[in-house]
This record gives structure tokens, C-alpha cells and sequence, in this order.
């Protein structure tokens, strides 16, 4: 039996949906309040859904019944400070939970890490899974809890369990909307005016799923792999999703001071008014950071080859058209 946390989640929903289209009955864990995705009714037949938090022990305990394979997708992200404490004590205590459940039934695992755990390179060198982050990035919450997320994963290992660790650069992907990774597209159509001087990679969410399922069927165990397509400009990103759109692309650079100066303004802004801001600290900072990522592990392990970011972005922009 398969097991899949997170899967009511933009990547959970992908990969269960891959596993279902090839006959797989699949055990997926929700909580009480969480819809079944559009995307997965057509396989009702072969799909199994629990109410298992993953910081609830016992109820985790009762999901695991019978299982042999867990791809573990269930995260809480959040950029912002006051979900500090709790989003950590959630990820990395619902990690762990996953972890001693898998060494005990005996079952395999494939983690879903983030490129935020990764640690950076020098100038003009890719990333690769080699780089670790060499301090704990104060500042940035969502990068200490998966950090410390990936470390339970290896402590497991360390103990005898079988894992898998993947690290996606920023998943994009048409099922994804106007939350997460959409919000770039819906910002962007809105019309912006500015671009950042930085550069990041990016990953197409069918292919991050695809890349789960044939590390979960071969032997491999004890390595991490960074998922990703291709590392882009954000000028070039933001002028080819405008471009799809039919507007007017963002003919500025934003500096690193102007963006320091917006996401305050967005901070007090928020304040004021009581919701999220529309910038915040982390984006801004890493908006002007050149971080490149290798995928050539990935390549070789599996001899997968990613889908064009082009192609992703018009699929994206098509389904936000409607």
C-alpha cells in the first residue's frame, strides 16, 4: 500500500492524480477540514482518504497499516513571523512522526524537501546538492523548518530507514491557481512595472511528481536530489509571462534598496490594515539574489528530461485566461 501526506496540496494532488493513472490504489491523509482536489475525483475508486494529522501519532500510526511506500508532501509554509513557532514545531515534529512511523512499519520513504534547505554557491558556480546551508537562516522561518524537517529525514536514515530526500526549486505548474507559485502569474497579469535583478530555478509540478515516483521504484536510498528545469532571469520570467498575458512587461529594474523600501512600506502597510503584505522580507531579499541550481544528479539517477519552462508558463497562463 502507498501512502501519500499532503495530498489535498498542489503537489500531493499531482502526485497521488500520476500514481492513480497507472491503477495504484493510494491511502492519502487529509484533516477534517480539507476538500478532495477537482483533479483527483475521477479516481475515487482507487483513492483512500484518512484524517491523519501527521503531529497526531496515533491516528498517523492507524494510516500506515499495511504500507510500504510513504511520499511524505504534507508542509506548512508561511513566510511570516507569527507563524514562526507553530509552522517549525508542525514541519519538523510532523516529519519526525512520519519518520518513526516508516522505520516501524518497515516502509520506504521520499521526502519533500525544498531548494530552501539547500545552501548556496560560489559566484558563477550551479548549486548542487553538496551545498549545505552553513548558518541558520535567521530570518527566513520557512527555510529553518525545512531545513530541520530534512534533518529528521537523515537522523531516520542514520536508524535503518530506507529514504529519499528531493529538494524542488519553485514549483509551478496550471493546477496551482492564484495561490503559491500562481500568485506570480496573477501579479504579473495585474501589471506590474518593476523587475528584480535576480535569478531562480524552476520546476514544472507534473515533473516533481514523476521524478518522486521513479526514485520510490528503484534502489537508491540516502541521497537527496535537487528537481529542477531550468534556472531563469526574473526579467526574463516576468517579460515572457507578460508577454503571454498580452500586456505590457515590466520595463524597470527594482535595486536591492527599493526593495528594502518596499517591503517595509508593504510591512507597515499590512499592519495597518490587518492583512498580509503584499512583499515580504524573504521575497525582497532573495528578488535580487542570482541563485542557479544543477539538475544533472537528478538526470543521471533517473534519465528524466523536465519539460520546457516555456511550455509550463503558457499552460499556466491558459488556464488563469480560462
Amino acid at each position: 500500500m502507498i501512502l501519500v501526506t499532503g495530498a489535498t496540496g498542489f503537489l500531493g494532488a499531482e502526485l497521488v492524480k500520476q500514481l492513480a493513472e497507472q491503477g495504484l490504489a493510494v491511502r492519502c491523509t487529509r484533516r477534517s477540514n480539507s476538500a478532495t482536489p477537482q483533479t483527483l475525483l475521477p479516481y475515487s475508486h482507487l483513492i483512500t482518504w484518512v484524517e491523519a494529522d501527521i503531529c497526531d501519532i496515533f491516528a498517523l500510526e492507524n494510516a500506515m497499516e499495511g504500507v510500504t511506500q510513504v511520499y511524505h508532501c504534507a508542509a506548512w509554509v508561511s513566510f511570516k513571523q507569527a507563524d514562526k513557532d507553530p509552522m517549525i514545531s508542525t514541519n519538523v515534529n510532523g516529519t519526525a512522526n512520519v519518520v518513526n512511523a516508516c522505520i516501524d512499519a518497515g516502509a520506504r520513504l521520499v521526502h519533500v524537501s525544498s531548494i530552501a534547505a539547500v545552501g548556496t554557491a560560489k559566484t558563477g558556480e550551479l548549486i548542487t546538492e553538496k551545498h549545505f546551508i552553513e548558518e541558520t537562516p535567521v530570518n527566513n522561518i520557512y527555510a529553518i523548518s525545512k531545513l530541520e524537517s530534512e534533518m529528521e529525514v537523515w537522523r531516520g536514515i542514520a536508524e535503518g530507514l530506507d529514504a529519499v530526500v528531493v529538494n524542488p526549486s519553485v514549483i509551478i505548474g496550471a493546477s496551482a491557481g492564484t495561490d503559491g507559485s500562481g500568485q506570480i502569474f496573477e501579479t504579473i497579469r495585474k501589471g506590474i512595472s518593476f523587475y528584480s535583478g535576480g535569478a531562480m530555478g524552476f520546476v514544472d509540478v507534473a515533473d516533481v511528481a514523476r521524478c518522486m515516483i521513479a526514485l520510490m521504484n528503484t534502489n537508491i536510498t540516502a541521497e537527496r536530489y535537487i528537481l529542477n528545469s531550468e534556472n531563469w532571469y526574473y526579467k526574463d520570467l516576468f517579460t515572457t509571462i507578460a508577454t503571454r498575458f498580452g500586456i505590457k512587461p515590466p520595463s524597470r529594474e527594482a535595486k536591492p534598496w527599493l526593495l528594502e523600501l518596499a517591503w517595509r512600506g508593504a510591512a507597515l502597510v499590512g499592519k495597518l490594515t490587518g492583512k498580509d503584505p503584499s512583499l515580504d522580507k524573504i521575497s525582497a531579499q532573495s528578488g535580487s539574489q542570482v541563485l542557479n541550481y544543477d539538475n544533472s544528479k537528478i538526470k543521471q539517477a533517473i534519465g528524466i528530461e523536465f519539460k520546457p519552462l516555456s511550455k509550463t508558463i503558457d499552460e499556466v497562463v491558459g488556464a488563469l485566461k480560462g
